[in-house]
């Protein structure tokens, strides 16, 4: 039976359909691999800064207010803290104890103070200052912000603590910081700190917006060991809290270690909670050879 004119066009166009939903499409090409930016801007936790994931630190040997960064004299140290702005770090670590306060805002004369984050520490511990006095913290900070020649602080930590109970022990400094805060001498709180105890303890407890710790593959310098900082490390991050990674290169023991400085920077960035290297650069050369070693790391997928 011949087929009328109109069913077969029909049929026809049925027929061409199946074999073009049956033919095998083409292969997508691959997503070129995305990797890590030394000077990309990247949230702190829940806070509201956001700052370069290289942070330059200051207090590399510190102590008594002095530092290696401040034993380089005033023009070589500001010269390191103007040409690693220039290349684009956005975040530098300062303290009471390193004396790093008096360089930082001559070093960026002329930019914007919205365009750079100042972290500072509150020394509480005796010992380690000129001074044996310990001022509560509303004293502490309003010298800070005399020496930094700035209205505001950007992030303010409890250098070192150790104790398992530092947030009991140093509620009343706590308190202060917060009412700083409130008034916006402070953008945000948190600590350094230097025992697992007080790793864990910060990550329980709500007043702590971000904190500064010690992580490597090695466990140099460090709370513990890796594999048993790094659980609390992302139980602090899971929080929404800022985590800034310290010696990351060992307290300098890896300087000379190519490989190792390479796995540890690795390590770092594909831990998944670590959202800034700090790491206390002594020299240009430092700050572009981490620069590039981060730039070789591969984002996760």
């Amino acid at each position: 039976m011949k087929l009328r004119r109109r069913e077969f066009i029909h049929r026809t166009a049925l027929g061409v359909g199946g074999l073009i939903v049956a033919a095998p499409r083409p292969a997508r090409a691959h997503s070129p691999a995305a990797y890590f930016d030394p000077y990309a801007l990247v949230p702190l936790g829940r806070t509201p800064l956001k700052v370069s994931r290289f942070c330059l630190g200051t207090g590399m040997r510190g102590g008594q207010r002095a530092s290696n960064h401040t034993r380089m004299g005033k023009q070589a140290f500001e010269t390191l803290i103007r040409e690693s702005f220039d290349r684009g770090t956005r975040l530098f670590d300062l303290a009471d104890l390193y004396g790093t306060h008096p360089y930082l805002i001559p070093a960026l004369k002329g930019i914007a103070r919205d365009r750079y984050q100042i972290v500072t520490k509150v020394w509480f511990m005796p010992g380690s200052l000129p001074e044996p006095e310990r001022p509560d913290a509303d004293v502490v900070i309003a010298r800070f912000l005399k020496e930094l020649q700035t209205d505001y602080i950007d992030l303010v930590l409890l250098h070192c603590v150790t104790s398992a109970k530092w947030p009991e022990e140093l509620r009343r400094q706590m308190d202060q910081l917060s009412r700083l805060k409130e008034k916006g001498d402070v953008r945000a709180l948190g600590v350094s700190c230097h025992s697992l105890a007080a790793l864990q303890a910060a990550a329980r407890e709500p007043w702590v917006e971000s904190v500064h710790t010690r992580i490597n593959p090695y466990g140099m310098s460090m709370d513990g060991p890796p594999e048993t900082v790094a659980p609390v490390l992302k139980e602090i991050h899971d929080a929404g809290k800022g985590v800034v990674g310290m010696k990351i290169m060992g307290e300098g023991r890896l300087r000379n270690d190519d490989e190792r400085r390479d796995a540890s920077v690795r390590y770092a960035l594909t831990l998944g909670c670590v959202d800034v290297l700090n790491v206390g650069c002594e020299s240009m050369a430092e700050v572009d050879d981490l620069a590039a070693r981060v730039r070789r790391v591969e984002v996760p997928a």
